[in-house]
């Protein structure tokens, strides 16, 4: 896994930036959901920006599935339910989930789970596979796609959307996931970009180049989490919110670009130890993500004072994220779909 950027691994080039994506993912998602640990609640924020970022890497790493749909999908399915099923059940015993009916198995254990990435990757799965084998991701096919699902979104915007609140970003309603699958198609994009040598190490690594888009992707993050403010603060506002999303996609092919410019440096920054600390949160992103909740929860009624709770906290969820990985893996090379 340490060789090129493009080493094989189980067939699949490596890409050192992805890595760091998938682990900066992993953190912003943490770190929005630390409400109530941070003297401030505002430090709490970025969880939508953390998702579409793993949602991308989803679509960067699923790029050319081997396997017939019938065979890919279930493994799929049972990388992420063997993770879900043994955090449920743990939870479950200890009581902190409580499954009082049929209705709420099937809640807990298969769909929607108490996990909504679980919810809208498992169903975001089917349509991605079907492009990634019936549609060649030129990029005009590319941009078709792109725009009509934006017009779909907009449509259904307009004209169903309540747009009387601020609430775009909120993760449990059908809305987001347009933004969802536009992420996973970016991903598949730029896949398909890089390895045709669309975008070439030579192109990548232009200095000045970099510098303007790394400028650029400053300023649109800035701009995206001010108008999430602003939004928040304006309700009078409300009516324009799809402009946040707008904002959140641009800001992410900046940063996917930007990224990929640190590509030979992060390949010889691998052979440090910090970059052990990477390769562990981005090996751990499902783990961290499923045992996160309920630690903050608890950690949070503790009432300790910062930063000891968030020593504590994130100390906690490392812990609990590598034992349930070791448990799932166990039970995934157990149980071979």
């Amino acid at each position: 896994m340490m060789a090129s950027n493009l080493a094989s691994t189980d067939g699949k080039a490596y890409f050192y930036f992805i890595t760091l994506m998938r682990a900066l993912a992993a953190i912003v998602i943490t770190n929005a959901h630390y409400t109530g640990i941070y003297p401030s609640d505002y430090i709490a924020n970025g969880g939508l920006l953390g998702d579409v970022m793993f949602f991308s890497v989803s679509g960067f790493c699923l790029a050319n599935p081997k396997l017939s749909f019938v065979k890919w999908y279930p493994k799929r399915l049972w990388r992420i339910y063997a993770v879900v099923w043994v955090i449920t059940l743990v939870f479950v015993l200890l009581g902190v989930y409580h499954i009082g009916s049929f209705k709420d198995g099937v809640i807990a254990f298969l769909h929607p789970t108490y996990y909504h990435f679980v919810a809208s990757i498992t169903l975001l799965y089917i349509p991605l596979y079907i492009i990634t084998k019936h549609i060649e991701l030129t990029r005009r096919n590319y941009a078709l796609l792109a725009i009509g699902l934006f017009v779909a979104q907009l449509l259904l915007y307009v004209f169903l959307y309540d747009k009387s609140y601020y609430h775009i970003d909120t993760v449990r309603e059908p809305m987001i996931e347009f933004i969802f699958f536009q992420s996973m198609l970016l991903g598949l994009f730029f896949r398909r970009e890089f390895v045709t040598n669309s975008l070439s190490e030579k192109n990548s690594h232009r200095r000045g180049q970099n510098i303007v888009l790394w400028i650029a992707l400053v300023v649109v993050m800035g701009v995206y989490f001010a108008s999430k403010l602003l939004f928040v603060k304006r309700v009078s506002l409300s009516e324009f919110q799809i402009a946040n999303q707008v904002v959140l996609f641009i800001a992410l092919i900046l940063l996917f670009c930007c990224l990929r410019s640190l590509e030979e440096r992060l390949k010889r920054l691998s052979v440090k130890k910090i970059w052990k600390v990477v390769v562990f949160l981005s090996d751990h992103t499902l783990e961290i993500y499923c045992v996160q909740y309920v630690l903050i929860e608890a950690v949070r009624n503790w009432g300790l004072p910062f930063p000891i709770n968030w020593i504590v906290l994130t100390s906690l969820i490392i812990v609990s994220a590598a034992a349930l990985r070791w448990v799932s893996q166990r039970l995934i090379s157990l149980v071979k779909i």
